[in-house]
């Protein structure tokens, strides 16, 4: 073999790994929004800065007896791991809808750049003991969840306690959700559901819509952290665009925002 063709085959393998490391590095942002057309003003949705799921935070401790306060230490909680090594401020993702569930109104947030086939779907919740506990953000079977558009045109959606998702759930605070390639995503109208990795995806949503009068925290708030997408993680906002965003009422998004799940 040549030299030139060596060449030739060493450059098409890298414009491959090159090709193949933008595609699974294109979800970037994660871009919040409000649906609300009777302008309630009782959603909102944003990055705010302190309110994430602390990976490698420096504290300075307080130590009894006498609660002198010690050097700087670092605290770090179970339930995530590993996070967004963009986020240099412990941004989270603040979710709320305060009042009743049947307001038509949604707090959402649009994953932008999606890859066409998606192999795993996940956030950090900022939930003690796993999405079936009373305390902390609400996690239901309708929020906050996943609103899956396909490039067919059908819904599905993964809800945050259905279907069941794989946890790494920690006493400090925060748990983690996945929902691998062979999980089912629950189509409206469609019959029998398909496998998460099979769909073809247009556009992806986080859709909070459930208020406080829906169990079991019957709180209507929640805060989410390093949203994931096929193994990468969003964990902070571009904040001056969310801010300019959120003075807008997104209503070109109701026809799946709407409660209806």
């Amino acid at each position: 073999m040549s030299k030139r063709l060596l060449s030739g085959s060493v450059l098409a393998a890298f414009l491959v790994f090159v090709a193949a490391a933008v595609a699974a590095s294109s979800f970037h942002k994660v871009k919040p929004e409000v649906f609300d057309p009777a302008h309630s003003n009782l959603v909102a949705s944003g990055w705010m800065s302190g309110i994430g799921c602390p990976t490698s935070q420096d504290i300075q401790a307080f130590l009894p007896p006498n609660f002198d306060t010690t050097g700087t230490v670092t605290f770090a909680d179970a339930g995530c791991p590993t996070g967004d090594g963009k986020d240099k401020s412990n941004e989270g993702l603040l979710l709320a809808k305060t009042g009743p569930t049947n307001n038509n109104a949604a707090a959402t947030a649009r994953l932008n750049d999606m890859p066409s086939t998606v192999t795993e779907l996940g956030y950090d919740i900022r939930k003690s003991g796993g999405p079936a506990s009373a305390m902390g953000s609400h996690c239901g079977a309708g929020a906050p969840r996943f609103d899956i558009v396909t490039k067919s045109g059908a819904i599905f959606f993964i809800g945050c306690n259905s279907p069941p998702a794989t946890v790494t759930a920690s006493s400090q605070g925060w748990s983690r959700l996945r929902w691998g390639a062979a999980t089912l995503a629950f189509g409206q109208g469609t019959t029998p559901p398909a496998a998460l990795s099979s769909l073809k995806v247009k556009e992806i949503d986080i859709v909070f819509d459930e208020g406080q009068d829906t169990g079991p925290d019957f709180f209507g708030l929640a805060v989410l952290d390093n949203v994931d997408v096929n193994g990468m993680l969003v964990g902070q906002g571009d904040r001056a665009k969310n801010d300019d965003d959120n003075d807008e009422n997104d209503d070109d998004h109701g026809d799946h925002h709407g409660g209806d799940h």
